[in-house]
């Protein structure tokens, strides 16, 4: 093999593996933007603890949430984001045992421009759902309840920041749901498709009149198995506040991703 051909294959061998590096930090920052046009299903495991009256109580809350961008027009797309928690529970309430079993289902739907705004703003709105799909009432309240949801961010270069927020009321009044939740966030994704994190999800009950405040930092890769990318991540959890006999102090998150780009 000549001189000229061998370095004519490290050349086209490095241009690959820089455009499959580039594609992966694509799509890893496809992940940081709520109302992309990328079809993935989240799988989110919380750790949680000092939960309870007495503080002795724990939880493990894995939440699937499936996102699927449907083409309206030329113009909007509508995204679905469905959250399903799958809980399990120990000491709570105080001596009890380990229990485990289905919380209540929020779906929202983002209606969205397909193009960012002039100012490279990208946002999304529409209604949001509360659905009734708790095995017990210690999982979540089991009512119906609706609202609005929106989204704004901005992706500069590595970085993605913004701010996502619903508000949900019940349908029929036999339990008082009255609930802001706030999710400022940003994010920095590396060109070989590290992404790092920090945001909070902040939760004030109107009827009770507290918040719940973990804040999240936390560390991602995009990997293939396969032709199957799938994003792995991991962090921890810090509660700045909580609701009376809700988690104290630090927690862990895991994350994996699994993307299904067209």
């Amino acid at each position: 093999m000549s001189k000229s051909v061998l370095l004519a294959g490290i050349v086209v061998a490095a241009s690959v593996r820089v455009a499959v590096a580039d594609g992966a930090a694509d799509l890893a920052q496809k992940l940081s933007n709520p109302v992309s046009d990328l079809i993935s299903v989240p799988l989110q495991l919380n750790y949680d603890e000092g939960i309870g009256l007495g503080g002795n109580g724990s939880s493990w809350n894995l939440n699937v949430q499936p996102v699927v961008p449907i083409s309206l027009n030329a113009d909007w797309n509508i995204i679905s984001r469905t959250i399903v928690p799958l809980v399990s529970t120990d000491g709570i309430p105080a001596g009890a045992g380990s229990d485990t079993g289905i919380g209540d289902t929020v779906q929202s739907f983002f209606f969205s421009p397909k193009a960012p705004t002039a100012g490279g703003w990208i946002w999304g709105a529409g209604p949001v759902f509360l659905l009734p799909t708790s095995s017990d009432r210690k999982f979540g309240p089991g009512e119906w309840g609706v609202g609005l949801t929106g989204v704004a961010l901005k992706q500069d270069g590595p970085w993605t920041y913004g701010a996502l927020a619903n508000h949900i009321v019940d349908v029929d009044g036999s339990i008082d749901i009255n609930s802001t939740f706030l999710q400022p966030f940003v994010s920095y994704t590396t060109p070989d498709a590290w992404t790092f994190s920090l945001n909070t999800e902040s939760t004030y009950n109107w009827a009770a009149k507290d918040w719940s405040v973990p804040v999240n930092a936390a560390v991602s890769k995009l990997v293939t198995f396969g032709d199957q990318p799938v994003s792995l991540g991991a962090g921890v959890r810090y509660w700045a506040d909580s609701a009376t006999g809700g988690p104290d102090g630090w927690g862990a998150r895991f994350t994996m991703t699994f993307l299904f780009p067209k």
